[in-house]
């Protein structure tokens, strides 16, 4: 019996019909394990992945498969987006076994969920020199029944091993000037000069990492980071990974030019990577920066955006193509003689050379993905009816599936860009979104003792805990929205959730644990220090512990930012490219971060112009002076009845001014 059907996942719900017995991860298949005496097969992946649906086509949906996984196995099935604990447990068990991992995640079990065999994905034959699922099956098999002893020696000692690998704060005191020019360097050692970004194929966006650079250069003027965030950033923007038609960044890019990506449009990313181009604009004033930030926010809200006001994890990389076949990229894809049928003759070839689309393809079949090669002048008028028109032919195609689940780390982060993208656009509809997303948050995943739920869908929320990057991203939103809109509220609701975080997440000596003290327990509590394609819980915690502190002048929080910042001291210079937030957090801490309290009113020129100070992490707070709501405005009245900005730093206060002009350059960053 299938037993996926009455769950909330997306991804598990795609598993429902299949013939496997599948169950969800819970105590329940673990004792019928025990019961039937027989391994766990855990496969783990997530709705947008390509290869996942890939291997449920040749194996999952195969009946021989699912007969010979039925008798021998308790098949259990985890979203790892839902259960980012148990993905990241045995991910560290296959890493260190293979050397490499990712999704579909295959990994063999005892019942008592220790891990003995590992992979990832398994074709339904052998090829590549990897063996065939089927063997592989035979083979854990073969070992259960034969070498049970064997089996459990294996499991015990990577049980051990990954026992070994708790981390203590991860340095000596605080990150310095010294660790921070360290990480600099190592990023410029390993920059791709010719076609921007960093490292080889495949390459993925480096949005922690360029917001780090922005603030370092901010800090520092050093013209070399900014140099590297706005090369790479324009040419992420001219590149295939973002949609020229209409707005947002796929997962990645398959080649180290940023020609081809892998198709799947994660939340994540595209939030990320709003805030990131918004910096970038407030750093440089670059009109492209400014387009792709709104029309990525442009995008969050018309793909994204639930019907309860949150948004979506992700969309699919696959969609139906013109023989009715599920293709990755068809959606998105062109061929000459189809910029014909939509736009004739003459547009066509002025469309094939704006967008880079040739006779041979860049992409399979002569198709190509749309580009933006050319960086000399450009009929701007008619590129703009070419997008259009081709964008309302794309419509009519088959769409890419949405994955409606509603991730409260990815949400927070969506509430802080668009909260952002907003304020500095003038574009109070995105603040509006934003605000709604962080209702959604407070209503459905905080409860009534502010113990986050790590997901939610079409307004019934999960059964599974939040993880520490839940608490950090959304507290990181939170106080983006307070910043914005001068509603203290939102500052109130980011103190719940970080008091959490001190009593349940902090362990000796200010380490940090991806798990509540009081959640379910694994083979070991994760932790990790490092990010993935989103900011580390560790340090997204930090940097959202220091700006809390910076707001309400709370101690314990300072302390607890500062000593989990001590693994940025020892990784920093190491791998930087693994630990962006954590060294743009670093950067703000070195800054101050700086305290800025606009007495006078939200929204005006004054708040405005702090909204867009460029010192790395500052704080803004801005209202009237006579409420609680923040403890920055307090006693600070506007002089002479106009509206006055007070800003400190580091214990000392500047002195205050009603004048824009004085504002923006006490907020410019470089040491000022």
């Amino acid at each position: 019996m299938n037993r996926l059907a009455g769950t909330t996942s997306p991804y598990l719900l795609q598993h429902a019909e299949n013939p496997v017995d599948w169950w969800p991860w819970g105590p329940d298949a673990f004792e019928e394990a025990r019961r039937r005496d027989v391994p766990v097969l855990l496969s783990v992946g997530y709705s947008a992945c390509h290869w996942c649906h890939v291997m449920a086509h040749e194996s999952f949906e195969d009946e021989a498969v699912a007969a010979y996984l039925n008798e021998h196995f308790v098949p259990v099935k985890v979203d790892r987006e839902e259960r980012p604990d148990v993905d990241a447990v045995y991910m560290e068990a296959v890493q260190a076994a293979t050397g490499q991992g990712g999704w579909p995640m295959t990994v063999f079990l005892t019942a008592d969920a220790e891990p003995f065999y590992f992979g990832t994905y398994f074709p339904p034959e052998s090829r590549h020199g990897l063996p065939s699922f089927r063997q592989v099956l035979e083979g854990v098999v073969a070992a259960w029944t034969d070498r049970r002893d064997e089996v459990g020696e294996v499991a015990g000692r990577i049980v051990h091993d990954l026992s070994q690998r708790s981390l203590a704060h991860g340095g000596e005191g605080l990150p310095a000037e010294s660790e921070l020019a360290q990480a600099l360097l190592g990023l410029t050692r390993e920059y791709d000069e010719k076609n921007r970004g960093f490292g080889g194929a495949p390459k993925f966006p480096p949005s922690m990492v360029i917001e780090f650079l922005l603030r370092h250069h901010a800090r520092t003027g050093a013209d070399g980071a900014l140099q590297m965030a706005a090369d790479t950033c324009e040419a992420m923007a001219r590149g295939g990974m973002y949609d020229q038609l209409g707005g947002g960044f796929a997962r990645y890019s398959v080649d180290r030019e940023w020609v081809v990506p892998h198709f799947e449009k994660m939340l994540y990313d595209n939030a990320l990577l709003c805030r990131v181009y918004a910096h970038l604009w407030r750093s440089t004033g670059s009109e492209l920066a400014r387009r792709v930030a709104l029309e990525t926010a442009d995008f969050m809200v018309r793909e994204l955006r639930t019907a309860e006001g949150g948004f979506a994890s992700a969309l699919d990389a696959d969609s139906e193509d013109a023989q009715g076949k599920h293709v990755e990229g068809a959606y998105y894809v062109w061929t000459p003689a189809q910029l014909r049928e939509v736009l004739g003759e003459d547009d066509a070839a002025f469309a094939a050379e704006h967008f880079g689309v040739t006779e041979e393809g860049t992409f399979e079949e002569g198709s190509s993905v749309l580009q933006l090669p050319l960086t000399g002048p450009v009929d701007e008028a008619r590129a703009a009816d070419v997008r259009a028109r081709l964008l309302a032919a794309r419509e009519l195609r088959p769409r890419p599936g949405r994955d409606d689940k509603v991730v409260a780390a990815w949400n927070g982060l969506a509430v802080a860009a668009l909260a952002e993208a907003g304020a500095y656009f003038d574009r109070p509809d995105l603040v509006e979104r934003a605000t709604e997303a962080a209702d959604l948050l407070v209503r459905l995943h905080m409860g009534p003792v502010a113990r986050l739920v790590r997901t939610s869908k079409d307004g019934r929320a999960g059964e599974h805990a939040g993880v520490l990057e839940d608490y950090g991203d959304v507290a990181e939103g939170f106080l983006a929205l307070a910043a914005v809109t001068g509603e203290g509220v939102w500052l109130e609701f980011a103190g719940f959730l970080l008091d959490i975080v001190l009593e349940h997440f902090t362990g000796e000596g200010g380490q940090l644990y991806d798990t509540a003290d009081d959640a379910e327990k694994l083979i070991r509590r994760p932790q990790d220090p490092t990010d993935s394609a989103t900011p580390a819980g560790w340090t997204a915690a930090a940097g959202a512990l220091l700006s809390y502190a910076a707001y309400t002048g709370s101690e314990p929080h300072r302390t607890a930012a500062e000593q989990a910042l001590g693994v940025v001291k020892a990784l920093g210079p190491k791998a930087p490219r693994f630990i962006g937030w954590g060294l743009a957090v670093a950067e703000a801490l070195l800054d101050g971060p700086r305290e800025v309290a606009v007495a006078g009113p939200v929204g005006g020129e004054l708040h405005r112009t702090a909204l867009l100070g460029r010192a790395p992490g500052a704080v803004v707070a801005a209202g009237e002076t006579s409420g609680s709501e923040f403890p920055l405005l307090a006693g600070r009245p506007m002089l002479g009845g106009a509206p006055t900005a007070y800003v400190c730093r580091h214990f000392v206060c500047a002195a205050p001014t009603t004048d824009p002009e004085v504002l923006a350059e006490a907020l410019r960053g470089g040491g000022s």
